[in-house]
C-alpha cells in the first residue's frame, strides 16, 4: 500500500482546506457504497479518498454535490435492490 502525502494531492488542488473537504466528502461517499475509482487495496475510505485525490480521479468539484441528494440516491438504490421501502430521513 503506498503512502499518501499532502504534497501529492496539493497539485491536484488548489488549498489543502479543499483537499480536507473533498477527501471528507468522498470518504463519506465510499462508507456509504459508492464505487472506488481505484482497486481497494484494504484502505479505509479516507485513505482511499486520498488516493482517489492524488491520481486525478476526485477533484473539487465533489463538493458541488449536494449530501442530501447523494443520501436520497443512495436510498433509492437500496429499495430497488431490496425490494424493502425505507423510512425517509426528514
Amino acid at each position: 500500500m503506498a503512502r499518501v502525502t499532502v504534497e501529492d494531492c496539493v497539485d491536484k488542488m488548489g488549498s489543502r482546506f479543499e483537499i480536507v473537504l473533498a477527501s471528507a466528502r468522498r470518504a463519506r461517499q465510499l462508507y456509504s457504497g459508492a464505487e472506488p475509482h481505484l482497486e481497494w487495496e484494504n484502505d479505509k475510505p479516507t485513505v482511499m479518498a486520498l488516493r482517489e485525490i492524488s491520481e486525478g480521479y476526485i477533484d473539487a468539484s465533489v463538493l458541488d454535490e449536494p449530501e442530501d441528494l447523494m443520501a436520497a440516491s443512495l436510498a433509492e438504490e437500496l429499495e430497488v435492490e431490496t425490494n424493502v421501502p425505507l423510512a425517509s430521513p426528514f
